[in-house]
């Protein structure tokens, strides 16, 4: 379709604890989350939604029963069914959930917990050995739940013998979770975030914030039934427009268990579809081209897509049989690539989706709960970042000579403000305006086109501006580019007069190729990708690197 249509229908609840009352109603026998047993690989223990609203009436009960339910709660570890449980049972207290970056050294955790004013903290196997240092220097947490642990010492308990006692009390008939409420504009997520650039910053969302993402969300994104749940659970996308809304559509949750087992998992678990960011989506892209190339199917691929997109002109749709080897590598059921984080390269996009896999990319940012726009099913362009949810207005400010405008959100999903920090809520918040600071601008047909962020903006010295990010995708195309920086080269007197990029090179890549002169062969390449850009965005030199750039926990260069 070329223009938008209709929202979808969506339940609207005015909280979690509704919602999950909802899917237990609704769907209380239908599985919810599905995940490898620690113990045997080869089992796969499946959970329903009315076990796991129990597993969390029972946490709740027995933290209730500690005297902390009210307090700021935090959490540390790799995605797992228990970091869930404890996720959900605090959204539906009247606490604050505090989720940590699982990347980060012990200096800044200790940094995060004081600043967050957390009183509990849960934490797995990895940070055992952590804990102590944590108990000295962050005197204010009463209480640390391992959740691997097996055996109670002092304040330091074990998940399953704590949530027993839990299940002791509720059975006895407390209610001491079960009928608590809260009001749904009090802070409820405390995330600390600090993007490509910055000191990190606690962004206070409200369970009105989360509720809005999951409603509005719902109305114009088309999910399946089954997902592969691969992205951190500590980043917003994930743990809200992720989890919270396939919960809402009683989807069925499958945890990935490590980064390096996604295909396997993929093929394990037979999911139609999958959030990610653009990185994995470029990883699959080279790596689908890298394979036909190596068994000498590139050619037939190439041309079979313009016969498939030719057969679906007059309604006949053959991708899963002409393309039935790239699905079976997927699990076979793959539909959908709900994909966020960074822009992604159209030629990505087009690409999944002319073999069947429909890539929708979105848009969103943490003070927005995360999620700001997203393209449709039935209403997708790559090169954009989709339509702005219902509950939204944007307008664009400061625009420049060719139409861009920094990006200002206004309505439900718009963040609380950050935590003990007035001066900078200030700064970026006025009016009920949040400004983004990403450049973008909207076409004919409403859709949200974002051109990078304004940090990384590059005034030239004849006043053209240039977005890197916009460049960068287009030497990202080049096969053995593993990751790249376009940036500005500066005259005597500190005027930014051309472009230059930095690259760091896939040497696996360069060998297969049997590249002799690299630095020719590169400047060649880069040339060719950007031979239809204007002269003023076209790469006058370029630094090869010798290591990987250095990047953020959420795995995105720092600048």
């Amino acid at each position: 379709m070329n223009k938008n249509y209709a929202l979808n229908e969506v339940t609207k609840v005015t909280s979690i604890k509704e919602m999950l009352e909802i899917a237990v109603q609704e769907a209380g026998d239908k599985i919810a989350f599905e995940y490898k047993d620690e113990t045997s690989k080869e089992n796969i223990i499946k959970v329903t939604y009315q076990e796991f609203v129990q597993d969390t009436e029972e946490l709740g009960t027995a933290i209730s029963s500690i005297g902390m339910i009210d307090k700021h709660i935090a959490i540390i570890g790799e995605n797992s069914y228990k970091w869930l449980t404890v996720y959900l049972t605090v959204l539906k207290s009247t606490g604050v959930f505090v989720p940590i970056d699982r990347e980060l050294p012990l200096k800044d955790i200790i940094k995060v917990l004081k600043h967050s004013d957390s009183e509990v903290l849960f934490y797995s196997k990895k940070y055992e050995n952590w804990i102590q240092e944590i108990k000295k220097e962050v005197p204010r947490i009463k209480f640390f739940i391992g959740l691997d642990k097996k055996e109670h010492t002092e304040n330091i308990l074990s998940y399953d013998r704590f949530k027993e006692t839990g299940k002791n009390v509720l059975k006895q008939g407390s209610k001491i979770y079960t009928d608590l409420k809260d009001d749904e504009n009090n802070l409820k997520l405390l995330v600390y975030t600090s993007g490509t650039t910055g000191t990190p910053k606690g962004v206070m969302l409200t369970e009105h914030n989360l509720i809005s993402v999951v409603y509005y969300g719902l109305q114009v994104a088309d999910i399946g039934t089954k997902c592969l749940s691969v992205l951190p659970y500590h980043h917003t996308y994930e743990a809200v427009a992720g989890i919270l809304v396939e919960l809402h559509k009683h989807s069925c949750i499958c945890i990935n268990d490590s980064l390096k087992n996604v295909l396997k998992n993929l093929q394990l678990f037979q999911p139609d579809f999958i959030y990610l960011v653009p990185a994995f989506t470029e990883v699959f892209y080279k790596n689908i081209w890298s394979n036909a190339e190596k068994t000498g199917k590139d050619k037939v691929l190439k041309k079979l897509i313009p016969i498939s997109n030719g057969l679906r002109k007059v309604g006949i749709d053959l991708r899963a049989t002409l393309f039935q080897s790239i699905h079976e590598a997927f699990g076979g059921n793959l539909k959908e690539i709900v994909c966020g984080g960074a822009p992604i390269r159209p030629e990505i996009g087009k690409f999944f989706n002319d073999i069947g896999i429909t890539l929708l990319n979105g848009y969103g940012i943490t003070e927005c709960s995360p999620l700001v726009s997203v393209n449709r099913l039935k209403f997708n362009d790559s090169s954009t970042v989709g339509v702005v949810l219902p509950c939204c207005e944007i307008k664009l400010e400061n625009k420049t000579a060719d139409g861009d405008g920094e990006i200002c959100v206004k309505g439900d999903i718009v963040m609380k403000g950050y935590y003990k920090a007035q001066e900078r809520t200030n700064r970026i918040l006025k009016d009920g305006w949040f400004n983004t600071e990403d450049y973008g601008s909207i076409n004919k047909k409403g859709q949200l086109i974002i051109n990078g962020r304004k940090k990384n903006l590059i005034v030239l010295d004849n006043g053209k501006n240039v977005y890197p990010e916009e460049i960068e995708n287009y030497l990202l195309s080049i096969p053995y580019v593993q990751e790249v920086i376009v940036k500005a080269k500066k005259n005597d007197i500190g005027q930014e007069t051309a472009l230059c990029a930095e690259v760091f090179l896939n040497q696996e890549k360069v060998e297969e190729m049997h590249i002799e002169h690299i630095e020719k062969k590169l400047k060649n390449d880069i040339a060719e990708c950007c031979k239809d850009l204007p002269m003023y965005k076209k790469i006058s030199d370029i630094e090869i690197r010798e290591k990987e750039f250095e990047k953020t926990t959420t795995n995105k260069i720092k600048r």
